[in-house]
Parts: C-alpha cells; sequence; structure tokens
C-alpha cells in the first residue's frame, strides 16, 4: 500500500487525487469506513477539506476551521499521536461540526513531519462506537506520516517556482539597468549639453529614443508570472468560501465562466479586496460582484461601515496588485465611494 502511494508523491499530475487515495488507505488497512484529511491554507488561514473517502463529497466541502476551534487537533499535533474521541465533541470540534452526519466516535491523527505540522487526518467508522486497536494507531500515524511527505513536496515545489519567478524578475531588473538605462543616461549627456545639436546628432538622439522604447517594450512583453500550482483551487470556489460568512454576499452573473488566464488573478484580488474590506470596516456588510460587461470580466467587493479614520489610500498589497493585473493587461481601482462606503474593483479583458 505505502509503496503504490509513495509511487504517485512527486507525480503532479496525479497529486490531487492522491489525499484521496491516502484517506482511502486509512479505511482500507483499518476497520474505519470514512476518512477525511484536513491541510492548513495559509492564504484564508484555516484548514480545509483536502481528500476524503467514504464521505458525502457536497457535505464535506464546505467544512473548514482554524486550529483554534479543534482542540482534538492540536492535541495530536503536540503529542504526535493517534487519538479517539467519543464524549464531548462539541469541545473537540467546531460547535456546528460536532454532531455533522451522525459522528460519535472520531478518530484524528496528526499530518506532521520533521517538526512541521500541516493538518490532520478526521476519520469515523460511519458514526458507530468504536476503539482502535495500538496497529490501526500505527497505521493511520504511517499515512499521516505519507501525507506530511506529499505536502512537503508541494510546498517545495512551489518553493521553487517562486525562486524561479524571482530570478526572472532580478533578470528583467538587470536587463533595463544595464541597456535601458544607460541608454537613457547617455542621452541625458547629449541633451543637456550647453552646445546646439547639429541635424545629425538631433536624429540620432531620436533613432536612440526609438531604440530605448523597443527595448523597453520588449523586456516588459515577457510573462514573469509564477506557474499556477496545479492544486489550486478555482476562483469560483474561494469567491464562494468567502460568502458563507454571514456579512458577506456573492453576486455571481448567471452562466458567466472565469476566463481561464484571469482565474489565477482573480484569486489574487478577491483575497486583497476582501482583506482591505476587513481594514476599512467597522463590522459592516461586504458585498462581492463577478460579472462580465461588454467583453471584459468585473469584480467588485464594496463594504460599508467605513470609520471616518481609515478613509484613505490602499496599502502596498493593493499597489502590488495593481502591478500584476499590468500583466493581464487589467485594471484595479480601490477608494471610497458615497459616504460610507469602500469600493475595490478589477476589469480585466474576458479575452487572453
Amino acid at each position: 500500500m505505502l509503496v503504490g502511494l509513495i509511487a504517485g508523491v512527486e507525480d503532479p499530475e496525479s497529486a490531487g487525487k492522491l489525499t484521496d487515495r491516502i484517506c482511502e488507505a486509512v479505511c482500507r488497512m483499518t476497520s474505519l469506513t470514512r476518512a477525511a484529511m484536513f491541510l492548513h491554507d495559509p492564504t484564508l488561514g484555516v484548514s480545509r477539506p483536502v481528500g476524503s473517502h467514504g464521505v458525502d463529497q457536497e457535505m464535506i466541502a464546505s467544512v473548514a476551521a482554524t486550529l483554534d476551534e479543534m482542540p482534538v487537533a492540536q492535541r495530536v499535533l503536540v503529542e504526535d499521536r493517534v487519538v479517539e474521541v467519543s464524549q464531548n465533541l462539541e469541545f473537540e470540534l467546531p460547535a456546528r461540526y460536532a454532531g455533522l452526519a451522525g459522528i460519535t466516535t472520531i478518530t484524528c491523527a496528526p499530518v506532521a513531519a520533521g517538526g512541521n505540522w500541516f493538518g490532520v487526518i478526521v476519520a469515523d467508522r460511519g458514526g458507530q462506537d468504536y476503539s482502535l486497536s495500538e496497529e490501526d494507531h500505527q497505521r493511520v500515524h504511517t499515512l499521516g506520516r505519507l501525507a506530511a511527505v506529499a505536502a512537503t513536496v508541494e510546498r517545495s515545489t512551489l518553493a521553487r517556482e517562486r525562486a524561479q519567478s524571482l530570478d526572472s524578475r532580478i533578470e528583467l531588473i538587470r536587463e533595463i539597468h544595464d541597456q535601458v538605462v544607460q541608454r537613457l543616461f547617455g542621452l541625458s549627456l547629449a541633451l543637456g549639453s550647453e552646445e546646439p545639436l547639429t541635424e545629425a546628432e538631433r536624429r540620432r538622439c531620436g533613432d536612440e529614443i526609438s531604440a530605448v522604447l523597443e527595448q523597453l517594450r520588449s523586456a516588459l512583453g515577457r510573462p514573469i508570472a509564477p506557474r499556477e500550482s496545479l492544486q489550486s483551487r478555482p476562483f469560483r470556489e474561494l469567491a464562494d468560501w468567502f460568502a458563507q460568512s454571514d456579512t458577506v454576499s456573492l453576486e455571481w452573473q448567471d452562466g458567466l465562466e472565469t476566463p481561464a488566464h484571469l482565474d489565477s488573478l482573480s484569486k489574487s484580488a478577491l483575497t486583497e479586496g476582501m482583506r482591505n474590506a476587513e481594514r476599512h470596516s467597522d463590522g459592516g456588510s461586504v458585498s462581492i460582484r463577478v460579472a462580465s460587461e461588454e467583453e471584459t470580466f468585473v469584480l467588485e467587493v464594496e463594504n460599508d461601515r467605513v470609520a471616518a479614520d481609515r478613509r484613505r489610500g490602499g496599502g502596498l498589497g493593493l499597489r502590488l496588485l495593481t502591478l500584476e493585473a499590468l500583466e493581464h493587461d487589467a485594471l484595479v481601482e480601490f477608494g471610497p465611494v458615497e459616504e460610507d462606503r469602500w469600493r475595490f474593483r478589477m476589469l480585466a479583458p474576458a479575452n487572453a
């Protein structure tokens, strides 16, 4: 079983299915019948389901919790062991999930290795009371270790991609400095001279400016955005997750599909827009609108109850997002509207 699972750890095409296969292995190698794996999502700050077996997919997709809400998860990670809990589940799990699917006893195992915590595996026997043997605990613990290895491989892959992206950006800066800036410096010396320029010298300056502009167009036209992770959830799923909050509403145009080339940018924009809504709001409501207007993809995040001392320009995150949007020929707008509202909006060409 382990050999078969390990073979898929470094296969990016099957990475999304590996977590399901690990959950299936938990059930095949023990008397458990349902299992789900939760990994921490640093973007949202919560643990979300990434794989399951024997569990209703629609039900498990809506489950998410912070580590503070799951004392049992804290315990298994700190103690690095598998535990069963059958009493006071409402104190071990978020109250909203404690009675989900008739759970009476659960098994919780750490997804951790090398002192790094990634998440937990939660399993049960279809709502029945039970007690696993020490051998079953060891099997589940080993599979949790394997899940941690898979998570480590994924993070290492993402880190390499970010490093490659950073190298590309440094190369771009160096190219602009060595070629464009140096030519502009030469032009500034020529144009700043006290001696009048001849006709030939003026033509030479004009040619140099044209050459500099061409170099800038060539350098800035190169794609330098990092490759999207194969396991990253789609934009629509992220929007639906935000909309689960009682204070957040989502208006999604009927039949609208997120353009594939804008999925990554849209997720960055929505995450930053929600961060700003939280920063500028005094606990009021937030509305998300996703629509298409005349071949333009539109994302809006608007909130009310903006405090007077917070009605100022956006922070560094919004400015960095503005630069990222330019790579997709997109436009980002943000600022106060009316008397007590703040709006963030992104407009991008719907066609690549």
